[in-house]
């Protein structure tokens, strides 16, 4: 078993590092391996919708955004954890899921998902809606804990006393691991989910 970890955090021992470190701990004891990228000081531009990935299976942008997703494609799970920024995500971390998820051709589906946040007050149930938003339209379950994975700290001291976020962080590992193995186990022993594709909306008489 293997987990990508993304810090969308500009801030590679910040307060999101902190939660990403306590589900680290979980998986490392769980024996799942894990790699982490810092990715929130990186200059990652948006989609321009050209379509280029629809030829070459990756993004047409020579950026870190191509070897993410190899990395992505190697993993059985993927946890994005960022701060909150105006109610929020981090909009490079954004910029690079949108391209991230829409530029790579190899199945995400039954990949396991998880989003972190991290904020000093609020708006991190809007932030957690939109990352999980990425792992839903893409067919991969997605993990929970025992409350919204979220943190509250102004800095990763802050977090390390906030004791129910990081209860949560610890029981969001140990549930995305059982997900994980059990997903495995599952694909040997019945294969995975058929997925139909071809249908599209239209509605060519404006109706």
């Amino acid at each position: 078993m293997k987990v990508l970890l993304l810090n969308g955090s500009p801030h590679a021992h910040g307060c999101t590092a902190a939660a990403l470190q306590e589900m680290i701990g979980v998986f490392e004891s769980e024996g799942v391996e894990t790699e982490l990228i810092q990715v929130g000081h990186l200059e990652i531009r948006g989609c321009i919708s050209c379509e280029s990935c629809m030829k070459k299976g990756k993004c047409v942008f020579n950026d870190p955004v191509n070897e993410i997703a190899s990395r992505f494609e190697a993993a059985d799970g993927l946890v994005v954890g960022s701060p909150v920024y105006y109610a929020s995500p981090n909009g490079t971390l954004l910029s690079l899921l949108d391209r991230l998820f829409y530029s790579s051709s190899f199945s995400k589906h039954m990949k396991v998902g998880a989003a972190v946040v991290s904020a000093r007050r609020g708006g991190n149930t809007a932030s957690f809606d939109v990352l999980n938003k990425y792992f839903s339209i893409s067919g991969m379950p997605i993990a929970t804990a025992t409350y919204w994975n979220q943190v509250h700290g102004f800095t990763a001291e802050d977090v390390r006393k906030d004791a129910e976020g990081l209860q949560t962080m610890r029981n969001l590992a140990r549930n995305m691991t059982f997900l994980m193995k059990a997903i495995a186990d599952g694909r040997e022993k019945f294969g995975l989910p058929q997925v139909e594709r071809g249908a599209f909306t239209s509605f060519p008489d404006g109706k």
